[in-house]
C-alpha cells in the first residue's frame, strides 16, 4: 500500500460540499502520483488538516494510503519511477497493521474482573477484557443515555439536580456530554482502534481522518449505549444505578467490594457484598466519595497538579475571523477552534482546555449547593458562541498540609463560593472580561450572551477563585490576545466556576499497573491521575486491560 503525505487542496478548489472536496483529492492524489483515476482502485484518507498559516491562502492537508489496481508489483513500479524523476520523500510503502489485544489462555476462567466506573476508562477496559474472554462487570453509579439526559435537561429546567446521575455521572462519563473532542496530545497504539470502535458504534465516518476530530453531545448517547451493549454481547455484565461503596482491602489486596443501589419500589438502600480479587477502578474525577474510601481504607494517594479557573465565551463569528480571515464560513473549514496557552515570568502559566466551536456553557455540579461548569458542543458546532475553559494551574505546593485530599477541599471550597455567588439555585456568577481585568464586579452583559442554562448573576467571578488563579488569568489575557485577535474582547464573558477540568489525586500505581498499596486494585483513567481527555482515557482503560489479561496469562503459564 502506498502513502502520500501533505497532499494539499487549496480551499478554493476543495469546493462546497463533501464529494467535491473528495473529488478534487482524487484528482490531487492521481497528479502527485502520475498516476490515471483508472489505475488506482482505492484511496483512503488518514488525516485532514487545516492550514491557516497564510489566512489569504487557506489549504486543506491530507494524507491518504492508495491501493493501485495492479498490486504490490504496480507499487514497485511506481516508486521505482517516481525517484527516477523526482525524491518524493512524501510518498513511501506502509503495511497496514491492526492493534491486536491479547486473548485469556487458560482453560478456566479467573474470578470475573469489576471494573468501576463506564467513562471512557472504564468502558474500553471492559470492552477489552470482553473481548479477551474475560466476562468483567462493569459498575456504574449514573442511569443510561436516555435517562442521563433527562435527569440533566430536568436539572436544566428545575434546578432539581440527581447527585447520581448528571452530567458527571451515568454512562459515558462527563465527556458524553463535553462535545466528544478526541484530538489527543499524547501516542497510543490503541487510538485507531479507539477511534475504530467509535464508528462501529455509530460515529462519523471522518473521525477517523480529522485531525481534531470530535463527536458531538448529540450523537455520543448513541456511541456509548452500543459500546454497551457490545460488552453485554461478548459476555459481559453491566450494572448502572450501583455505586461502590466499600472494597475489602485486608492483608493489602482486594477481597470484595460492596455496591449500593436504591430499590425503585421501596426506595431503600440495598447493598451487596461481591467477591472480587481484580478491581479496575476507573471512576472519574468527581467521584469524591471513592477518594475518600480510599483513603479509609489506607490506598496509597498523592496529590497531583490540576487547573481551575472559568468558561470563556465569544461570539463564533468573531473566531471564525480570527482564525480563518476572509474565508470564515467557508463550509469545508467549519467553526473555528483554537488553542491557547501561556506562561509568567512567575513560573505560573493559563491555557484553554476543552475549546468548544459553536458551543454551549453548561451546568455541570454533581452536589448541592456548588457551581461548576463545563463546555459542549453539537455535531454541526452551529451555536451563536464559542466557548472554553481558561485555566491556570494549582500546583501540591499551593495547598495547605499533607493531606492528597486537600485539593478536592478546595475545588468544593471555589464550586460552593461560586454557588452563594450566583444567588442559589444554581445559577452561576458572570463577568465581562473587561470588569475581570479591571477587578471590578460586572453589572450587565454586553453582545455576548451567556449560555450557561440556569441562568447568570453579574458580579465578580475571580472572588470564587484562588487569588493566584486569577491573577494568573488576568495576566494571560491580554497575552492570549496577541494569539487570538479579540480574546480580550471587553464584552466576552467569564462564567465560573471551572473546576473540574482535571484529577486532584493520582491513585498511586507502580508498572505492572497496579496500586502500589493495594494487590488488584488496578487504578485507571483521568479519575485515577493517568490521563486527560476522552482518547487518553480510553487508551488507559485498554493498557490495564491488557496488563491484567497479561497477568492472568502469566499466572496460567506458571
Amino acid at each position: 500500500m502506498i502513502e502520500v503525505s501533505n497532499v494539499s487542496i487549496p480551499l478554493d478548489r476543495a469546493g462546497t460540499t463533501g464529494p467535491q472536496e473528495e473529488a478534487a483529492l482524487w484528482r490531487a492524489v492521481c497528479h502527485r502520483l502520475r498516476l490515471r483515476r483508472d489505475e488506482v482502485s482505492a484511496l483512503e484518507p488518514r488525516r485532514r488538516s487545516i492550514d491557516a498559516r497564510k489566512k489569504q491562502s487557506i489549504c486543506l492537508l491530507y494524507t491518504v494510503r492508495v491501493e493501485l489496481v495492479g498490486g504490490k508489483e504496480a507499487e514497485r513500479q511506481l516508486l521505482t519511477r517516481l525517484r527516477r524523476h523526482h525524491a518524493d520523500k512524501n510518498v513511501r510503502t506502509v503495511s497496514p497493521q491492526k492493534s491486536q489485544l491479547p486473548g485469556f489462555l487458560g482453560t478456566a476462567l479467573p474470578p470475573r474482573p469489576v471494573v468501576v466506573g463506564a467513562g471512557c476508562a472504564g468502558l474500553f477496559c471492559a470492552l477489552a477484557l470482553a473481548q479477551a474472554g474475560l466476562a468483567p462487570l462493569l459498575v456504574e453509579r449514573g442511569q443510561d443515555a436516555t435517562r442521563r439526559t433527562a435527569a440533566i435537561e430536568r436539572f436544566n429546567r428545575t434546578g432539581r439536580l440527581d447527585p447520581e446521575s448528571n452530567i458527571q455521572f451515568g454512562l459515558g462519563g462527563a465527556g458524553t456530554f463535553s462535545d466528544g473532542k478526541l484530538a489527543t496530545g499524547t501516542k497510543s497504539p490503541y487510538h485507531r482502534l479507539v477511534l475504530e470502535e467509535f464508528v462501529q458504534a455509530g460515529a462519523q465516518r471522518q473521525i477517523l481522518w480529522d485531525a481534531k476530530p470530535h463527536v458531538g453531545s448529540d450523537v455520543l448517547p448513541t456511541v456509548v449505549t452500543n459500546l454497551l451493549r457490545k460488552i453485554q454481547d461478548l459476555g459481559g455484565e453491566v450494572r448502572l444505578g450501583q455505586r461502590l461503596t466499600d472494597v475489602d482491602t485486608t492483608g493489602g489486596r482486594v477481597r470484595a467490594v460492596t455496591l449500593a443501589h436504591t430499590d425503585p419500589a421501596t426506595g431503600m438502600l440495598i447493598e451487596e457484598t461481591i467477591p472480587a480479587q481484580d478491581v479496575v477502578l476507573a471512576c472519574g474525577h468527581s467521584a469524591r466519595d471513592v477518594f475518600e474510601l480510599l483513603s479509609c481504607r489506607g490506598v496509597a494517594l498523592e496529590r497531583k497538579t490540576f487547573a481551575m479557573g472559568a468558561r470563556i465565551e465569544h461570539l463564533q463569528a468573531d473566531v471564525d475571523r480570527a482564525q480563518y480571515g476572509p474565508y470564515a464560513g467557508h463550509p469545508a473549514l467549519g467553526a473555528a477552534p483554537y488553542k491557547l496557552a501561556c506562561h509568567l515570568p512567575d513560573g505560573r502559566g493559563a491555557f484553554s482546555f476543552c475549546m468548544c466551536p459553536g458551543g454551549y456553557v453548561v451546568a455541570a455540579a454533581s452536589e448541592p449547593g456548588g457551581v461548576v461548569t463545563n463546555g459542549m458542543s453539537l455535531s454541526r458546532r452551529d451555536g451563536t458562541n464559542a466557548n472554553a475553559a481558561l485555566l491556570a494551574n494549582v500546583f501540591p505546593t499551593d495547598l495547605p498540609g499533607s493531606d492528597p485530599l486537600e485539593g478536592v477541599r478546595l475545588q468544593r471550597q471555589c464550586e460552593q463560593g461560586a454557588f452563594a455567588a450566583g444567588g442559589g439555585d444554581f445559577a452561576a456568577p458572570a463577568q465581562l472580561v473587561r470588569d475581570f481585568l479591571d477587578d471590578v464586579p460586572s453589572t450587565a452583559g454586553g453582545d455576548v450572551v451567556p449560555t450557561y442554562p440556569r441562568g447568570v448573576t453579574w458580579g465578580d467571578v475571580g472572588a470564587c477563585l484562588p487569588d493566584y488563579v486569577a491573577q494568573t488569568m488576568r495576566a494571560a489575557i491580554p497575552l492570549m490576545e496577541r494569539q487570538l485577535h479579540g480574546f480580550s474582547r471587553a464584552d466576552a464573558v467569564l462564567t465560573g466556576a471551572e473546576t473540574r477540568s482535571s484529577s486532584p489525586v493520582r491513585v498511586t500505581r507502580g508498572a505492572d499497573g497496579q496500586s502500589v498499596s493495594t494487590r488488584g486494585l488496578w487504578p485507571c483513567g483521568e479519575g485515577a491521575g493517568y490521563a486527560g481527555g476522552i482518547m487518553s482515557a480510553a487508551a488507559d482503560g485498554i493498557r490495564q486491560a491488557e496488563a491484567l489479561v497479561k497477568r492472568y496469562n502469566d499466572d496460567t503459564q506458571a
